[in-house]
């Protein structure tokens, strides 16, 4: 199966991708090895020609199923990783932007992978106590190498992005995007369009509030969003009650929430590709559906007025946000 592709810098991709933190962490319990092999080689046999993982997934074991599952047909896909955000003894998670852990994710990275290259490496958080330029500059000369092929930022602002990319040319910035996060149109993706960066959005689906995902806070065990106060109590019941308002866009339109979700983040920029990760077989397919969908102007500024200043709580703990780089929107709470 053939989809749509874009552009993120010097590689082209399909116009959705995949992002591999689902397959091992993060949103309660996992799914069990066998599945998400099968889970990522749906995605490829769909057309999905890219995978988005990193070293802290799983604490690398995201990366170690992907060579376990799909390297054998690493001719189909773009592979993305990052690194800074790191857990050196498999244990213990930091946040290293100096060169020599740089480096040493790195090399640990395609050690788990199988691999002498990774297409697009990302600094995955800024760690601001090295300046960008050194850390930009340990990919620079990791690309001269030959072990990567192209560099990314994540979760980084415009001022940052072009001291980084006045290092080295960056291809791709990736940060979260979706109707419901908008942070990046403050000045993110028009830095990206004017350099001629590719921008990656994670969690286009909410984290699941727009996939009919989340109908109360009583999550599994070990799920980020226990930590994120827009999905918790007060906040989460109000939102719920603006989702409510899209899924009913959404059904009067014949797609799914989430399909609706995916097709406006595509709509907002020919350089921007959505990478939704799932647990799931039926969530995948439907995801990649929407690679084709095209939405009106009008139903792009309908959803738009849907959750223009309307959600309560910030997306991040104060502790986790203190890792972020991007500009807040007017009047958004840090935490």
């Amino acid at each position: 199966m053939t989809l749509p592709t874009r552009p993120l810098g010097p590689l082209t991709v399909s116009a959705i991708g995949l992002g591999c933190m689902n397959i091992c962490h993060a949103y309660g319990i996992p799914p069990s090895e066998e599945e998400a092999g099968r889970l990522l080689n749906r995605a490829l046999d769909l057309g999905v020609t890219f995978l988005d993982t990193a070293a802290i997934y799983g604490l690398g074991q995201s990366e170690r199923l992907i060579r376990r599952h799909v390297m054998h047909r690493k001719a189909a896909f773009t592979l993305a990783s990052k690194c800074v955000m790191d857990a050196p003894d498999g244990k213990t998670r930091m946040l290293d932007g100096r060169p020599a852990a740089i480096t040493a994710t790195l090399d640990r990275a395609l050690e788990r992978l199988g691999a002498d290259h990774i297409d697009l490496y990302y600094l995955h958080r800024l760690d601001r106590k090295v300046p960008i330029e050194e850390s930009v500059g340990a990919l620079a000369r990791a690309r001269e190498a030959g072990k990567i092929g192209a560099i990314g930022l994540s979760e980084m602002g415009a001022g940052t992005i072009r001291r980084a990319h006045a290092v080295h040319p960056i291809a791709a910035v990736q940060s979260e995007y979706s109707p419901m996060v908008r942070n990046p149109e403050v000045a993110v993706l028009d830095t990206c369009r004017e350099l001629g960066i590719g921008f990656v959005a994670f969690s286009p689906v909410a984290r699941g509030m727009l996939a009919r995902a989340v109908r109360d806070d009583a999550y599994e065990p070990h799920d980020i969003r226990t930590t994120m106060p827009r999905f918790l109590g007060d906040n989460l019941a109000h939102n719920l009650g603006v989702v409510a308002t899209f899924e009913a866009l959404a059904a009067d339109l014949d797609h799914t929430p989430a399909q609706l979700a995916l097709a406006w983040v595509l709509a907002k920029g020919e350089h921007i590709v959505p990478i939704p990760g799932t647990r799931r077989i039926a969530h995948l397919d439907e995801d990649v559906a929407a690679a084709t969908i095209r939405l009106t102007p009008e139903t792009v500024a309908a959803v738009e007025g849907i959750f223009a200043g309307t959600i309560r709580g910030a997306r991040y703990s104060a502790l986790a946000q203190a890792t972020v780089d991007t500009e807040l929107l007017p009047g958004e709470e840090l935490a």
